[in-house]
């Protein structure tokens, strides 16, 4: 009985407060259901906004009701306009440069530009994405290591579109990236060799080093006795990896398995083809890269840490050079650092990618010439 006094002294005050502000009429008491709050009209209080107009919510005015609270002066985004937006390749480089790989924004757009009109002209379809947001998509993939499933939330598109976009994309890369030609010229190593790298080695064309990358396990018996490795005590694929004096990646071999040595990878390589070298050029190699009779024929001397070959201890002067010549090899060894950042690379390779893992380790490691030098002019 309270309650429903109540509820009439408040209907009471409330046409007392209507008719002090000017209604011509005053209304009747009644229930209002959900939809009736449209038929109410203050004349300066409120002002409609019709169904057929952006909102279906009453608003009010600015100068109506004094408020201790700002009101809002930028327009309402939509969900799906703001996933377009934070999907953005220029607002995730920015805001994370691990996403893709590049340091800012303008490498990736150098990269795009570089792929030519070709990019456009793709035969699959992939209607939902650009060219741009396609190749953004493949470097997350390759940089990140991301799942397919999470690509697909994140792109609003299928995983079969993920699947498709990425192998293309691959594909697209490598044979692009191929025609670029990574091997230079004795010129232009010679142009760009930084200052103390050539007063103690000036004739060095490439330094060689080979990396290993772990897969899944075959499920064939002798895959998995071809790709098993002896140093990781797993099976991986092993590839060949050369880089100029000042850091540039001028060479990538193909993949092979595990078990397979250096030296088998460079008698199969097109490195011992005569046009590569010149005379009077050599390369500097681990160690554990013996193969100076291979280049022999063609005046190339292959610079490695000396061996002790059945002596105790090695002499001073061999001791300096090899400390020399481990201080400037390490670049290779950065230069795999590097590529190890790209997690498709770090983590296991799934069996599905077995057939592209050629052309996913040559893409990886050729994207590191879209990167600053990591050689010092000086160094």
């Amino acid at each position: 009985m309270t309650k429903l006094l109540r509820q009439e002294e408040a209907f009471n005050v409330l046409k007392l407060i209507q008719y002090r502000a000017g209604w011509k009429r005053v209304p009747r008491k009644r229930k209002y259901k959900a939809i009736d709050y449209r038929l109410q009209t203050l004349k300066q209080g409120y002002k409609i906004v019709s169904l057929l107009q952006s909102s279906d919510k009453s608003r009010l005015k600015k100068d109506v009701v004094p408020t201790v609270f700002p009101f809002r002066k930028e327009a309402i985004v939509s969900p799906r306009a703001l996933r377009m937006k934070s999907r953005d390749p220029g607002d995730l480089v920015s805001k994370d440069k691990s996403m893709e790989g590049f340091s800012c924004y303008d490498h990736f757009i150098f990269l795009f530009h570089s792929l030519g009109p070709a990019a456009y002209e793709l035969n699959y379809k992939c209607v939902k994405l650009k060219p741009k947001d396609q190749l953004f998509l493949t470097l997350m993939k390759i940089r990140c290591g991301k799942e397919d499933f999470e690509l697909s939330l994140f792109f609003n598109i299928s995983e079969s579109t993920v699947s498709r976009t990425i192998n293309t994309w691959i594909n697209f890369l490598y044979f692009q990236l191929k025609d670029l030609d990574i091997w230079p010229s004795r010129q232009v190593v010679d142009d760009y060799m930084p200052v103390d790298f050539g007063r103690k080695f000036p004739t060095t064309r490439v330094i060689l080093d080979a990396t290993e990358i772990p897969i899944q396990k075959p499920s064939d018996v002798n895959n998995q006795s071809v790709t098993w490795s002896s140093y990781k005590h797993r099976n991986t694929i092993k590839t060949m990896v050369g880089c100029t004096p000042r850091g540039a990646v001028s060479y990538v071999s193909d993949c092979y398995g595990g078990s397979v040595s250096d030296r088998q990878i460079i008698e199969n390589s097109h490195l011992l083809e005569n046009e590569i070298f010149d005379s009077g050029d050599s390369i500097m190699a681990d160690r554990g890269i013996m193969v100076q009779d291979l280049f022999a024929n063609q005046n190339v001397f292959v610079n490695t840490p000396t061996m002790l070959k059945g002596k105790s201890q090695l002499e001073p002067e061999e001791i300096i050079k090899d400390r020399r010549v481990a201080s400037k090899r390490i670049h290779i060894e950065r230069v795999i650092g590097l590529s190890k950042r790209f997690k498709i690379l770090k983590y296991e390779l799934s069996s599905s990618k077995f057939p592209l893992s050629n052309r996913i380790v040559f893409v990886c490691f050729a994207l590191l010439n879209f990167k600053n030098a990591i050689v010092d002019k000086l160094a």
